[in-house]
């Protein structure tokens, strides 16, 4: 399972590619034509709201949810059938937890990795013990954290390239939060992909390489983390007594982009300077004196509030 197979080109190998993913459940609209592209290696975060479709498109990518429409590809391997050939190729630790009490950690680990390599329960329970897990115990007795590092435990085991984690430090505390992205790291740095979804957004912005926004089925923005962060760097917000015209505001020098709420106005510049904004700002007497300018680098919810009018969680 961790060989290359004589077909496999060398860019496929840890590669994902979702093209036009859509799917229904009834008449509800999960995900409307999802595409992304990585790997191989690197860290790519989900950010979106709940119901935005991240863990739709992550159970999809491993095999799990059959898309309505759209192909995947994991490690040079197309979905088909049941999709166990993905699930082959990749690992995931689901956002959901749902384990059997009556085993004990050791005995959970065994079961989650039949049919993966003999070492990858070996790997495990060494996870599993560097994170302080009793693997002695029932997990009947285990706190929602300690199951959370079960199953990431599992899930960083087996020798694939491509791992798919779903909120993987969610319920853990800040000590533990940092362990698991010290191990998130170490992964990084043997040259896996690594996809994940998370409402910490401070270890987003430590671990990732790239950040991909979610909302309502739909991809709105897949940008770099350099990118973000430029982005929250160049934010103006402006305030006025009535609502502005964006299309004036867009043709205003140095603006890159523009979102309208009411009297309020979001603007990302072109660039770091921000005087040549203001000049022109000023100069237009159409849009009015504003109420209030502010200026300055964002966090990622206050950005993806600002830019894209969605809550990060």
């Amino acid at each position: 399972m961790n060989a290359t197979s004589p077909t496999l080109q060398a860019a496929d190998a840890g590669a994902i590619r979702a093209r036009g993913l859509v799917r229904r459940f009834g008449e509800k609209l999960a995900l409307a034509g999802v595409e992304l592209e990585a790997g191989p290696g690197g860290v790519i975060g989900l950010l979106g709201p709940n119901g935005s479709g991240k863990s739709t498109f992550l159970r999809i990518l491993y095999g799990l949810v059959r898309p309505d429409e759209g192909s995947v590809e994991l490690d040079g391997v197309r979905y088909s059938g049941d999709g166990l050939a993905l699930r082959q190729r990749a690992s995931y630790a689901p956002g959901e937890i749902a384990l059997y009490g009556e085993l004990t950690g050791e005995r959970h680990l065994a079961f989650l990795l039949r049919g993966r390599e003999p070492e990858a329960l070996e790997r495990a329970s060494a996870t599993a013990r560097e994170l302080g897990l009793p693997l002695e115990r029932r997990v009947r007795g285990y706190s929602h954290g300690m199951k959370r590092q079960l199953l990431l435990s599992a899930a960083l085991a087996p020798r694939v390239r491509i791992r798919i984690l779903d909120e993987p430090s969610e319920g853990l505390d800040p000590a533990k939060r940092g362990e698991v992205l010290a191990l998130l790291e170490r992964e990084k740095q043997a040259g896996t992909t690594i996809l994940l979804s998370s409402h910490h957004l401070g270890e987003i912005d430590r671990i990732c390489d790239r950040l991909v926004f979610f909302h309502a089925g739909k991809k709105i923005a897949d940008e770099t983390r350099e990118q973000v962060l430029a982005s929250a760097r160049r934010l103006v917000r402006v305030s006025f007594e009535r609502a502005p015209d964006p299309a004036r505001l867009s043709a205003l020098a140095g603006v890159a982009r523009v979102r309208v709420d009411g009297p309020r106005a979001s603007l990302e510049l072109a660039g770091d300077d921000p005087r040549p904004f203001l000049a022109a700002l000023a100069a237009d007497a159409a849009l009015g004196m504003p109420a209030s300018i502010e200026y300055g680098a964002l966090s990622l919810p206050e950005l993806m509030r600002e830019l894209y009018g969605v809550e990060a969680c």
